[in-house]
């Protein structure tokens, strides 16, 4: 069996009036880069590759330079492709645009060696521990109206009982884009339209300094919230390990971190708590495998970022079945041992209309696809509908 196909496609979807900020910009699309590969025996393998900036140069990375290296060779398992192509490309993509791009690849390679075998993806990882993934909502996103502070604090409260609604227990809001007196009323609407046993995490998305992270965290303290995600920026590992110190709450992060190897100095820094590895740009789920090894030696849970389309939240929930509770417990309590997948909930058709059957959200829990490979099926229509360039 040879690889025989590689197709690239880069889907857009404008968001309109639905536009919504972080801390860190205004996000006016879905987008999302995905690859297909396709055997000489006519299996399909699907992968997605790059969540934080344009999709292009990915694309660009698979079809000038990876693509050509394995188009007409021999299938060979993933985690060995992957040795062969970061080898490859070590020099000169060690972190970024490469690794995402080896990301796709080896995704859809896993994707197709399961169908191969028959097997899911999170049989050929080590067997599940779980069939569903309990899910938190993210949403309290800033709009373009941020700073008429007053009239957005007075719809938290009512996107919070949505939530709730929904069947919800646990959400995660925004912070960092206004000042920390200004969040921290954000936070107290929240938490009192929600009550004191709903579970509330935070993520700045790397807004602050190391004193203003602390000054946040210590107003994030008052209200229980269950994580920091993302206080300082990645690169400022003495940061992190000064606001973990700091404070009493979980710090989280690694979204933006790449391969075993960032990962490594993460842990040898004790940066965080809580590990969160996005499989679509991290090095896909061969690496993955590695990251989650070296969490498990330092006491450090994994609970994978998502982001991205029904290719990425598929493959995440394929590598959250399988990891263990950290640490074990007779009764695992979600993020305090137990593994919970992040579900936006902000519009995404790239997320919920491009699979053929969408993934199932059941009482506050996604299951986990037990197909073949990833499980699902990708809605040619809707990739077509979305496909924004040839």
């Amino acid at each position: 069996m040879k690889i025989d196909r590689i197709e690239t496609f880069i889907l857009r979807v404008p968001l309109g009036t639905e536009a919504f900020l972080s801390s860190q910009a205004v996000f006016p699309e879905r987008n999302s880069f995905l690859l297909r590969i396709t055997t000489s025996d006519g299996i399909v393998g699907w992968g997605e590759g790059g969540q934080y900036g344009p999709p292009n140069p990915v694309a660009s990375c698979v079809n000038e330079v990876l693509a050509p290296l394995i188009l007409g060779q021999d299938f060979v398992e993933p985690p060995q492709l992957w040795e062969r192509l970061y080898a490859f490309s070590r020099d000169f993509g060690q972190k970024g645009t490469y690794i995402e791009a080896l990301s796709a690849i080896d995704i859809a390679m896993w994707d197709i060696w399961g169908q191969v075998l028959g097997q899911p993806i999170h049989a050929l990882l080590g067997g599940a521990f779980r069939d569903r993934v309990h899910a938190y909502a993210t949403g309290f996103y800033y709009r373009k109206d941020a700073r008429n502070h007053q009239d957005r604090l007075d719809v938290l409260a009512a996107e919070a009982k949505r939530h709730l609604d929904n069947g919800f227990d646990t959400m995660k809001m925004k912070v960092g884009l206004l000042s920390v007196e200004e969040d921290a009323e954000r936070v107290a609407v929240i938490r009192e339209a929600i009550g004191p046993k709903i579970g509330l995490l935070a993520d700045s998305n790397h807004a602050y300094s190391t004193s203003t992270a602390i000054r946040m965290g210590r107003e994030l303290e008052k209200y229980g919230v269950g994580w920091f995600e993302e206080p300082v920026v990645p690169e400022d590992r003495a940061g992190y390990r000064r606001v973990r110190d700091a404070l009493s709450i979980p710090v989280a992060g690694g979204e933006c971190e790449f391969t075993r190897y960032g990962f490594r100095d993460l842990f040898l820094g004790e940066c965080v708590d809580i590990v969160q590895p996005d499989l679509c740009a991290c090095g896909g789920l061969s690496e993955w495998l590695k990251i989650q090894t070296l969490a498990s030696t330092f006491g450090v849970l994994t609970i994978p970022h998502v982001w991205g389309s029904g290719i990425a939240l598929a493959t995440a929930l394929q590598a959250l079945a399988v990891i263990p509770p950290t640490p074990h417990t007779y009764n695992p309590i979600p993020i305090q041992n137990e593994p919970v997948v992040e579900y936006d909930r902000q519009p995404n058709a790239l997320r919920d209309d491009l699979l053929a059957e969408p993934i199932k959200f059941e009482e506050g829990h996604l299951v986990v696809p037990t197909g073949p490979g990833l499980g699902v099926t990708v809605n040619e229509e809707m990739l077509a509908k979305y496909r924004s360039e040839p």
